[in-house]
């Protein structure tokens, strides 16, 4: 699977069902090339501005499932 497949789906929190984004970035551990985590933006404070609230940065162990259209996540504390 390539880097930019996994750019195009939707990351879904399964313990609450939340759309979280899409994933923007990747962490790779550089000993052996494996994705440690994978980034979802934060939401921006203002429209149309550049400013975000922060990252959720989602520990590869959390994936639970890689789909066609999403990646489902257990990634609690994400808040409402």
């Amino acid at each position: 699977m390539r880097f930019s497949e996994l750019r195009t789906r939707d990351v879904i929190n399964q313990s609450d069902g939340r759309r979280l984004g899409t994933a923007t970035d990747f962490e790779i551990s550089l000993p052996d090339g494996r994705i440690t985590a994978i980034v979802v933006p934060g939401r921006s404070r203002l429209a149309g501005m550049f400013t975000r609230e922060g990252e959720l940065v989602i520990p590869w162990s959390q994936i639970r499932k890689i789909g066609h259209d999403v990646i489902l996540v257990d990634f609690p504390g994400t808040g409402g």
